[in-house]
């Protein structure tokens, strides 16, 4: 199980969980993915190019992806590139590789006054009673949500 918590820079702190990193995945980006920005992808120029129906030597290809071609002139048709627009620069591609995980973990904390991100029940429950962000006044909120979700999902018992 993986725990979320979202702390806003107004407003009270959430939790949430995803089962797997697939779940969660498929939970940022169905959040955070827009027309304009890309969670994460890892494709090849030429299978950019086949997601619009095109190939190298289409006619028109060059004219309507200059930036496809451009990235395989430099790193070839078939290397796969990585584009994380929340944790790169958005519409960067770039042959360095970049974990799904980490992308989805930026865009979480894009626009938030921060973000924990738990990929196992122990780990969570360490942090309800470990990470300075859940004690005193300032952390009752991201605490209680934290608490409840573990509950939720019985990770940890309702000690109360």
């Amino acid at each position: 199980m993986i725990y979320v918590v979202e702390i806003p820079h107004e407003g009270r702190p959430s939790a949430w969980f995803a089962f797997d990193e697939d779940d969660l995945a498929r939970k940022v980006r169905s959040a955070r993915e827009t027309g304009e920005h890309t969670v994460f992808a890892a494709l090849s120029p030429r299978q950019r190019l086949e997601a619009s129906g095109l190939t190298p030597e289409s006619p028109d290809a060059r004219t309507r992806h200059p930036d496809v071609f451009d990235d395989a002139d430099r790193h070839g048709w078939d290397t796969v590139l990585y584009r994380a627009d929340y944790l790169l620069s958005p519409g960067i591609w770039q042959v360095e590789p970049v974990s799904e995980l980490e992308a989805c973990a930026a865009a979480l904390a894009h626009e938030r006054k921060t973000c924990r991100v738990y990929l196992s029940d122990n780990a969570a429950v360490a942090a309800l009673y470990g990470d300075p962000l859940y004690n005193g006044r300032e952390g009752f909120y991201a605490h209680m949500a934290l608490r409840e979700q573990l509950i939720a999902m019985e990770a940890m018992s309702d000690d109360l």
